[in-house]
This record gives structure tokens, C-alpha cells and sequence, in this order.
């Protein structure tokens, strides 16, 4: 049974819902709205509460009997089934939650805002949830009387409970401003369901991209925003976001998968662009940041603040060989070769989308260009968009076999810390992009070692920004083609698991190539989506590589799930903990596992609350650091956000 399934019955039970602010009676569609409401943003720490196994129980005989957590700091609520109310399991939960609430909550202090206090919050007449609170540790603050208008029961007296973290004082917590609960920083977004696959949320959830890469302004809102009329719009130059695009070859020759998006890029000035980058940074201002950081805090926010065009015709693109591009250490960048032919001009066949995106395979004429049937070598094409001033790219022409790489950029090429909000915020809108370790020089050695491969980066970094991560990827990398999160989709499936979209999507249109997949343990989607790449495709997947930030970063206290490991082959895949763990390797011939590099693996989720799932052994690393590359970090308890936790009776997992 998923998360999702097993609390729908709860929020659909009138009894249960009598006293919230939900409806009573909700349809499925409704129920789940409620759900989704309380399992995103910038507050949550929602838990679902399941009955403790049994002996020789599996996880299809799970029970959910309630959900507890915040989802808006500093409250806490919860869900009881009808079943399972007034068996002490609610209290259980609760005491078991407080603590760690605690260990992720800072103190307020002028650097950083926060609570030393928990309130909850209860219709006058329910006794049973004051009972729990109560039995808890909170205290009753204060009653509230005709102060929630309830959608069942009209206006209601509330009744304000309280407890204090431990070393402080209740009556110090002073009044709530409840326009203003959240502390200004973003923890980790939560999943519906613990385990993946389990329900179908927006990709950008299970794959770690925090509140602030997500719904950036669009269209109107820009134009509004920017104070702009039709008439100023008008009379803006069209620019196009190019990205470097792969091709296959097919039975009628090449074709390219142009994929980008046509845009107005409007004039905004520097005070403008001040206001608008302070929307996005945590517990600081663009005019505390040093000169240079400013700068590109504009920039970065200058790209977020433009006009798509949509249901538009892209201009013509013109192709014509190219010399170069990255920077794998040798001359032209990448294994690939220049072109020795391929000039022409093309017309996409389709207008953009109503976000001005654009993603079609087009034929196009050999003109002295390789079958990609008879060359080992990947051939370069520079494409260039007319009238649009940087809507450059590079076109990688792909045979039919070889190998791919396959490569996320967050934590795994560069530093992002996309686990530390503040810290992701700042490396991602203000700081230069830094590569992690001597990562460049990895990349480097496979370009050289493996001449004939392909590297394409695939990034779920939305559109916007996807520029500034090029420059980077071009200017400390292999040159390679591009995936990113685009504006909107034709297809649901890429909306609710872009990830994956994106991976099938090329390992669809190269089926007889190998691909080895690089990224980190940070994203559940590719804890969830690799693995199943490999077991749906053993004939492609040549080598995962995972580095494992829980393992080597004391930022990271999220946990990760190895399930889907179980029945691979270890030589295909490999948990590591730093750059040093990948040289030595024979890519080519399938044998990624470095044997000195002890794997910990209990194909589970790893890394949990209370130090559940980090009982496998310490060992060794490479470069003689004592860890297991599947393991937490050692020392302490680390209690992380996703999970199951043993709480006597029963167990909770995030919601």
C-alpha cells in the first residue's frame, strides 16, 4: 500500500476531519488536495505513523493508521484512522517526533530566524487531541474563543497548546504573527511516500530541487512584475535558449532534437534587478553580498525575469561544422571530431509551445557528414538561430553504438550543497560554480581514455537558469549535449517524473548504445530511476556511479534508498565517497566497482532517523578515509527527514 493510499481513507472519514479545516466527506480528488497542500513547501516534516512490523511481515502488509508532522513551522498536527484512535498510538508518535524537530529547528538570533517552541492547535471541544498534547509535554497557552470559522461546524473557540525547547521558557515564546510562522530558510521538500513509486508527485519533490528553483514567474506574471505594456514587449528582440542537442542516426540519415525556447529578454535596470534577486535569497540581501557575487545575482535573476514567446515559429538554424566545445583537456573538447560536412540550413516544423519551449527530432541532409552506421566517432555541428544574438549551440551527431555518459551537475560536477538551502541558494544564484574535488580531471581521463564516447549532461534545473550551468559544464568539462527541466510538457509523464522522461527519452532513441549513469545519493529520483534503468535495461546500462553526499558532506542528513540495488550485478555499480574511487576503472569493459571501495549496501532505505539503517560495518575508502561508501557519515546519531523510524509501537516514515 502507498502513503497516499493509506491516508486518503483517514481524510476521508467525516469524523475524523469534523474539527480541521479540510472538508468533511472530501471526494478522492479533494482528499488528495488536502494531502498534497501539507507534503510541499518550505515547512514540512510530515510523518506518516504505521502499525510496527511483525515477524515475517513485508512491506505489502504495512498499516498506515495516522499522519503527524508540520507543515508550516512551528505547528504540529495530526491524522488518526477511525480504527486505530484511543490506542495511545497518536502520543507515541508525537513524543517520538518532538526531539527531532528540535535537532532541525534552530533558535531564533539575529542571523537566523527560528523557534524555541511547538504549537498546536485544537477545536475547543476535542478533548481527545488535547488529551494527546497534554500527555506530550505541551501545555494549554492559550483559547482563542470564536477564532476559526470551520467549513462544518461555523465559527469555533481554539485552544492553544505550547511546549518549550528544553533549556527555555514557555512564557518567553511571546505571540505568533501567524502571517509570518516560517522561519525563512527551506528544509528538505517532502515526498508523499517514503518508499518510490509509491505516488505520483511532481518530479521536482522527489528529486531535491528546493522552493526556490520552482515556479518562477511566466508571461503575464514577468510582464506585470517588470511594469512593462504590450507596446515596450513589441518592441523587445526575440533571443532563443538553445540547447546543445544530440542526434541519431536513422534509416532516412541524421536527425537532430533541437530543443530550447524563444524568449524576450527585457531591460531592466540594476535597482529593479536588486528587488527581484532579495525575492529569492534566505536571510540575506544582494547589497551584503561582495561586488562580483552581486553581479551574477543579477544575471541569474535577469534570466528568470524574461517573456517566453509562445506558439511562435523559431527562426531558421544553421548548421555548420564545429571545431570545438568544452574543456576535457585535449583540443576541441569531448571525444568528439569535427564535422566534415553537415552545412545547411534548417526550419523547425512546429511552433514553440505556450511557454515559448520547443523539443523536435528533424532530419537533416548529410552534405558530407558520416553514417552514423559506419563511424565509432561523435561528430560536432555548431547551430546557430538567426537574428538571435546568443542562440548558439552545438549539435552532437551520435553513432548508433558506443558508449554515453550520462551525468547529473548538482553535488556530483559541481558544489551545490542543494541539501543546505541557504548554502544551494548562494552557490546556484550568487557564487561562481566550483567543481567538486578534481572531478574536471575524472572527466578529463575518461574523454581521453575513451576517445569515441558521449557525454550528455541531464540536469532537472529549471529552464531558466539553464544557461549559467552551461557556461560552467562548457568552460571545466567534456563538451556534450543537454537535457533540462523544460517550461512545460505535452506529456503528463514528463510533468510527474522528469527524470526519467528525460533518460528514456535517450535511451529510447539510441537503443544500441551503453550508457553509464553519474550523480549523487541526494536525489531520490535517481535513487529510484537508475537502478530501474538497469534492471528494465541490463543490455544498456554499463556502470552507475553514485556519490554518496550523506557519506561525505555532514550537511547532508537525508536518507537514501538502495532497494533498488537488490539483483544487480556490483560490478555494474558503484556507491563512492571521493573522486579518487573512479580512476582505475574499466569503463569499457563493464567492470565499474572498485573493490577497495567497500559498499555497506542493506538495500533499504539507509540513513534514517535514530540511526536506523546505519548498522553496516565502517570501512575503507580509496583515499583512506574511514567510511563505507553506502554508509552515513560515522559518529553520532543523524536523524534525517525521509524514512521509517522505530518509535516503540509503531513507526513512522515521512509523508
Amino acid at each position: 500500500m502507498s502513503d497516499l493510499d493509506g491516508c486518503l481513507p483517514i481524510v476521508r472519514d467525516p469524523n475524523t476531519m469534523l474539527y480541521t479545516s479540510g472538508l468533511v466527506g472530501p471526494s478522492p480528488k479533494e482528499a488528495e488536495d488536502y494531502l498534497s497542500f501539507r507534503c510541499l513547501g518550505s515547512g514540512v516534516f510530515n510523518f506518516i505513523i504505521i502499525l510496527k512490523p511483525t515477524a515475517g511481515s513485508n512491506k505489502s502488509d504495512e498499516v498506515v493508521v495516522g499522519k503527524l508532522g508540520s507543515y508550516r513551522w512551528p505547528y504540529v498536527g495530526y491524522l488518526m484512522h477511525p480504527d486505530h484512535a484511543g490506542k495511545g498510538y497518536a502520543t507515541e508518535a508525537l513524543r517520538g517526533w518532538i526531539p527531532e524537530f528540535w535537532k532541525h529547528m534552530p533558535s531564533p538570533s539575529e542571523d537566523k530566524p527560528g523557534f524555541d517552541y511547538i504549537e498546536a492547535m485544537t477545536d475547543g471541544e476535542n478533548y481527545g487531541s488535547g488529551n494527546v498534547l497534554l500527555k506530550s509535554g505541551f501545555t494549554l497557552f492559550e483559547r482563542q474563543e470564536k477564532g476559526f470559522n470551520s467549513p462544518t461546524l461555523g465559527l469555533r473557540d481554539t485552544n492553544v497548546y505550547r511546549i518549550a525547547r528544553p533549556g527555555t521558557k514557555l512564557e518567553e515564546s511571546g505571540k505568533v504573527d501567524y502571517g509570518k510562522a516560517d522561519p525563512g530558510f527551506v528544509p528538505r521538500l517532502a515526498l508523499f511516500s517514503v518508499r518510490p513509486g509509491h505516488c505520483d508527485l511532481p518530479s521536482y519533490v522527489a528529486s531535491g530541487i528546493p522552493n526556490y528553483f520552482q515556479d518562477f514567474p511566466t508571461g503575464d506574471k514577468v510582464q506585470s512584475s517588470l511594469g512593462l505594456d504590450d507596446a515596450q514587449v513589441s518592441a523587445l528582440p526575440t533571443q532563443v535558449l538553445n540547447l546543445d542537442p544530440y542526434a541519431n542516426y536513422t534509416d532516412q540519415g541524421w536527425q537532430v532534437r533541437f530543443r530550447g525556447n524563444v524568449y524576450k529578454q527585457p531591460n531592466t535596470n540594476e535597482s529593479k534587478l536588486n528587488d527581484l534577486a532579495n525575492i529569492f535569497l534566505i536571510n540575506t540581501s544582494i547589497e551584503a553580498l561582495p561586488q562580483s557575487q552581486q553581479e551574477q545575482a543579477r544575471n541569474v535573476t535577469a534570466s528568470i525575469f524574461v517573456l517566453q514567446q509562445g506558439n511562435v515559429n523559431v527562426s531558421t538554424i544553421h548548421l555548420e561544422p564545429s571545431p570545438g566545445q568544452g574543456s576535457s583537456g585535449e583540443q576541441g573538447g569531448g571525444g568528439a571530431t569535427t564535422a566534415t560536412g553537415g552545412t545547411q540550413d534548417v526550419t523547425l516544423p512546429y511552433e514553440t509551445t505556450d511557454q515559448g519551449d520547443f523539443d523536435v527530432f528533424v532530419p537533416i541532409n548529410s552534405n558530407g557528414l558520416k553514417p552514423g552506421n559506419a563511424t565509432s566517432q561523435v561528430q560536432r555541428l555548431n547551430t546557430y538561430v538567426d537574428g538571435a544574438s546568443i542562440g548558439n549551440a552545438t549539435a552532437y551527431l551520435v553513432p548508433n553504438q558506443g558508449l554515453t555518459f550520462v551525468s547529473d551537475i548538482d553535488d556530483i560536477l559541481r558544489v551545490t550543497k542543494i541539501y543546505e538551502p541557504k548554502e544551494g541558494l548562494l552557490n546556484s544564484f550568487a557564487r561562481p560554480f566550483v567543481a567538486w574535488e578534481n572531478m574536471p580531471q575524472i572527466y578529463a581521463n575518461w574523454s581521453k581514455s575513451l576517445p569515441d564516447a558521449h557525454f550528455h549532461y541531464l540536469t532537472t534545473t529549471p529552464e531558466q537558469v539553464t544557461r549559467t550551468y552551461m557556461e560552467f559544464i562548457y568552460a571545466t568539462y567534456p563538451g556534450g549535449s543537454f537535457d533540462t527541466r523544460p517550461l512545460n510538457f505535452s506529456d503528463v509523464t514528463a510533468t510527474l517524473s522528469i527524470r526519467m522522461y528525460l533518460l528514456e527519452k535517450i535511451f529510447a532513441t539510441f537503443p544500441q548504445r551503453k550508457f553509464v549513469l553519474v550523480a549523487d545519493t541526494s536525489n531520490s529520483d535517481v535513487m529510484r530511476d537508475y537502478p530501474k534503468l538497469a534492471h528494465e535495461h541490463p543490455e544498456q546500462v554499463q556502470c552507475i556511479f553514485l556519490r554518496n553526499t550523506s557519506a561525505t558532506d555532514p550537511g547532508d542528513k537525508f536518507p537514501y534508498d538502495t532497494s533498488g540495488f537488490e539483483g544487480l550485478n556490483q560490478k555494474s555499480y558503484m556507491f563512492f565517497l571521493n573522486t579518487d574511487d573512479l580512476t582505475g576503472l574499466d569503463i569499457e569493459g563493464g567492470n565499474c566497482y572498485n573493490t577497495s571501495i567497500p559498499q555497506n549496501l542493506t538495500f533499504g532505505y539507509q540513513g534514517l532517523p535514530f540511526g536506523v539503517g546505519n548498522d553496516a560495518p565502517v570501512n575503507g575508502s580509496a583515499n583512506g578515509t574511514v567510511k563505507g561508501a553506502a554508509g552515513k557519515i560515522s559518529g553520532g546519531s543523524s536523524w534525517t527527514w525521509l524514512g521509517a523510524v522505530a518509535v516503540g509501537a509503531v513507526v513512522s516514515g515521512l509523508l
